[in-house]
């Protein structure tokens, strides 16, 4: 029975994005898919037992949430806590030297597979985390592909000002012909010619298969005006109706009303970050159909901007930070943020029937 690891070079590079667009595409051409994270960073508690939250979220977007062999504990049989780390770097966890946790996970992977066409098995962090438990991913593509079948790897490299090549090269000799191939994600436009008529063609050279280039796709890096406040720590004072509408972008508004209109002009869903004495700017953002406003130092606005925010249904939020501090926790998330929304679990399963060469990773898998 195949299976396919699907890790990263390093966190937040979109492995449940694909995972769950690989699973929708096996399962429309007819495969039983089965679905593990052997290690789970994310600790939720559950009527079932603790789990992990990214793996209960591809559960559900694969349909398997119903599968009473899907348990939490099935699919995530060492779950990460604060605790669980004391006890590793102290010498008292149970399992790191005699293999115990290992089994753990082979024990739980033959479970799942069982009945199954394919199982995919989703990493956490990077291809080197957990290596201080002895279950980073290296070492569990290992183990799982020793009598389990056919076991390949599949690898994420995100764009992030450059691409991880050198660390692609080493992951293809570490992982010793188990690596299926590579995923190029979140490629900038301005990028796509060189990664595909340069980059791509050296790696195969060298043995490593690029299965896919994804560009990168704006939707995917957006978030909503309701879960931006909650993760700001701010709170909506006005269109609380809107806080569906998208952000995918922000803007600082510091500079003079003419810059400012100059800049607003060039970005689309932006956030507009903004302090809450700024009334001039916040009524151009607020014009300009932004998506929101973001009022730093916890100065609320003016009656006519919070009249004129209701009546163009565009919502405010306010913070306590400083703008600089507001505009660089908007950068992470916006870099960071989970895939939860279903309209990107659509966008991102399109993107994977439209981009990976899926044909190509199936020969490799043998299904």
């Amino acid at each position: 029975m195949p299976g396919l690891y699907i890790g990263s070079t390093s966190g937040y590079s979109g492995k449940n994005t694909i995972t769950v667009g690989l699973g929708q595409a096996f399962q429309k051409a007819g495969l039983r898919i089965g679905y593990m994270k052997p290690v789970g960073a994310m600790p939720v508690e559950t009527p079932a037992g603790l789990g992990d939250e990214d793996a209960l979220f591809v559960r559900a977007a694969l349909g398997l949430d119903e599968d009473p062999a899907h348990t939490p504990a099935a699919m995530t049989p060492v779950v990460v806590t604060h605790d669980f780390k004391m006890d590793a770097f102290e010498g008292r966890l149970a399992g790191i030297h005699d293999g115990g946790l290992m089994a753990q996970v082979q024990a739980a992977y033959q479970t799942l597979a069982t009945g199954r066409d394919l199982m995919l098995v989703a990493g956490s962090g990077s291809m080197y985390s957990g290596k201080y438990s002895g279950l980073d991913a290296v070492s569990l593509v290992k183990t799982l592909g020793t009598g389990n079948g056919t076991f390949r790897a599949l690898v994420i490299d995100r764009f992030e000002k450059e691409l991880n090549y050198d660390l692609l090269l080493m992951l293809g000799e570490q992982l010793e012909g188990q690596l299926a191939g590579v995923v190029l994600n979140d490629v900038p436009p301005a990028f796509l010619e060189e990664v595909a008529g340069h980059l791509a063609p050296f790696l195969e050279s060298r043995g490593i298969p690029v299965l896919g280039i994804l560009p990168r796709d704006p939707l995917m890096g957006s978030i909503t005006v309701g879960d931006l406040a909650a993760r700001l720590g701010g709170k909506v004072i006005s269109a609380h109706h809107r806080t569906d509408r998208v952000v995918s972008q922000f803007l600082i508004g510091t500079m003079q009303v003419e810059n400012f209109m100059l800049h607003f002009r060039k970005k689309k869903n932006a956030a507009v970050i903004v302090g809450g004495d700024r009334s001039d700017v916040q009524l151009v953002a607020l014009e300009g159909d932004c998506p929101c406003l973001v009022l730093t130092g916890n100065l609320y606005p003016n009656d006519v901007i919070l009249t004129r925010s209701e009546v163009l249904e565009t919502s405010i939020i306010i913070v306590r930070e400083d703008t600089f501090t507001v505009a660089k926790k908007m950068e992470n998330l916006l870099t960071r943020h989970k895939m939860r929304d279903a309209v990107k679990v659509r966008q991102g399963a399109e993107l994977v029937a439209k981009y990976l060469r899926l044909d190509a990773l199936r020969a490799s898998l043998g299904i």
